[in-house]
């Protein structure tokens, strides 16, 4: 194995990747390249996530849910997450606020507009 890239299936691919660009994600790859975006690649740092419209599965993948959200987080390590926090606090929905975790971490959680939950953390020491 070499990569894992979340595919996350939504309804509104374009205002997925703004939401994911105040994060500080870069599209780095679209389909189509013109007109309206079925997928798209975003990329921050070492962490790449992938997009999809529902719309574009079509019949295939059946146990897919057709559900935003789903019972699944996404756990981001990442350096400055003090400064991080600061930054998006006033344009993403903060589940959880800046906390040391009894493991030692330093996490905060959102949920992006699609209700996909993402943790970020940081191993301040």
């Amino acid at each position: 194995m070499e990569t894992l890239s979340p595919n996350f299936f939504v309804h509104d691919i374009r205002a997925t990747i703004s939401w994911y660009e105040a994060l500080g994600f870069e599209l780095t790859m679209r389909v189509p390249e013109t007109g309206d975006p079925a997928w798209a690649m975003m990329t921050c740092g070492s962490v790449t996530v992938m997009f999809q419209t529902f719309a574009s599965l079509g019949d295939t993948l059946p146990d897919v849910s057709r559900n935003p959200g789903g019972s699944l987080l996404l756990y981001v390590k990442l350096k400055g997450i003090r400064s991080f926090f600061e930054r998006v606090k006033g344009s993403v929905t903060i589940l959880q606020g800046l906390e040391k975790t009894f493991y030692g971490a330093t996490e905060f959680s959102v949920k992006d507009i699609n209700g996909y939950i993402l943790t970020f953390a940081e191993d301040e020491g």
